[in-house]
């Protein structure tokens, strides 16, 4: 007669290998298998696992099954959306006679200009192709699994992306004082040379922070890091992670022009010529045209620059020319309505600066762009609110 083995599920598997919440739901089966003879413990464990395995699908929220649903959903998208984008740039290749293998997006954004020339002043109406991460917004992959645990090791702190950019910018700084107290030991000094230089770079904004790391963040949290960041740029040895550094800076030129900078026209004396329509400024309207070559002359309404009685207006009109170092190389003639001085004298600054894009160099057109003279001035006068005396002014307020 073989040997009979009584066992009970307490004795094959250990309460320590599954959780103590987990077993004592577990504690009425155990009654259950205590009385029972097996010839085999692998069954009582196959059964049980069978069991946790089944107990665990039902923990699955609909909720749950709804986000991973919509995830899935968004990444065959982006699939379909990446696939019609690659047959349009080969289709597009092929129009202009071209190897698909070879056709950038460069030459997708040249061939859409040429088969498609638009003279719609705002960028953004115009025809274009982009990649479909660049067309539609970016959404967060499925941040936990089906059982509900999440991918991150920061996810409950609200906004794991966010954080882990701070962890990671602590751990460089870490490292960066092991390395420091490493060349101390050594008694040598930092080489001056490999010190960063981002006087030409500025920190992401805060909307652009918000799109790397696909999180809101509040202008607490962007100060922070700004801070911290700064204080790692800061360190003698912060050139070593110039690469984690740099993914959060852009130049300072980066901003695009709205419109591609147009060629002069010459008129019947052979001088190149080019006008600004549209230059604005609070009520006042107007245009100004510059000739190369010139005196230095500008014309104001078919007066001189005494046109504006006060000191600072003028200052403003010449501004441009005494930057670009064109003062006594070009002419000048606006017309301007409407306004007072300082809108009038704002209105053509930008007109001038806007115009002399034709007749300066690259280096030079990115440093007016520095300086601000190509960006459009549109404050406007707060208007009067009903209820005070001002746009911003209250009535006195009288305790008693």
């Amino acid at each position: 007669m073989s040997n009979v083995i009584k066992l009970t599920i307490r004795q094959v598997i250990p309460v320590s290998k599954y959780s103590s919440c987990l077993f004592n739901s577990l504690n009425k089966h155990v009654r259950e298998y205590s009385s029972k003879t097996v010839t085999n413990a692998d069954d009582i464990f196959k059964q049980f696992t069978d069991w946790e395995t089944l107990s665990k699908k039902k923990t699955v929220s609909k909720a749950m099954k709804a986000y991973l649903e919509r995830a899935r959903q968004h990444d065959e998208f982006m699939k379909k959306q990446e696939v019609e984008y690659n047959i349009g740039k080969r289709h597009l290749a092929n129009m202009m006679g071209e190897d698909p293998e070879t056709f950038t997006q460069k030459d997708v954004d040249r061939a859409i200009e040429y088969l498609f020339p638009s003279g719609i002043y705002d960028p953004a109406a115009r025809p274009l192709m982009k990649p479909p991460e660049e067309v539609f917004p970016a959404r967060k992959a499925a941040e936990f699994d089906e059982a509900g645990r999440p991918h991150h090791f920061l996810f409950y702190t609200g906004k794991p992306n966010f954080f882990k950019l701070l962890y990671d910018a602590a751990e460089h700084l870490q490292e960066s004082y092991k390395f420091e107290d490493k060349v101390i030991r050594k008694k040598a000094v930092p080489d001056q040379n490999s010190k960063l230089e981002l006087s030409s770079s500025m920190w992401v904004t805060k909307e652009e922070l918000e799109l790397i790391l696909m999180e809101k963040v509040t202008d607490l949290e962007y100060e922070n890091f700004k801070l911290v960041m700064e204080r790692l740029v800061s360190l003698p040895y912060s050139y070593r992670c110039i690469e984690f550094i740099e993914k959060y800076r852009k130049p300072l030129a980066s901003q695009k022009f709205a419109l591609e900078i147009p060629k002069p026209k010459f008129d019947e004396e052979g001088r190149a010529y080019i006008t600004t329509y549209e230059c604005l400024r609070k009520k006042a309207r107007g245009d100004v045209t510059i000739f190369s070559p010139g005196t230095g002359k500008v014309t104001i309404n078919g007066r001189d620059i005494t046109y504006f009685e006060d000191i600072q207006s003028r200052e403003q009109v010449i501004f441009p020319l005494i930057f670009t170092g064109l003062a006594n190389k070009v002419d000048v003639e606006c017309n301007i309505e409407g306004g007072g001085p300082s809108g009038q004298a704002g209105a053509i600054r930008w007109g001038i600066a806007w115009g002399l894009r034709s007749f300066v160099e690259r280096s030079m057109l990115e440093s007016m762009q520095v300086a601000g003279l190509l960006t459009r001035d549109h404050r406007r006068r707060e208007r009067k609110k009903p209820g005070q005396p001002g746009a911003r002014k209250k009535p006195t307020w009288k305790r008693r």
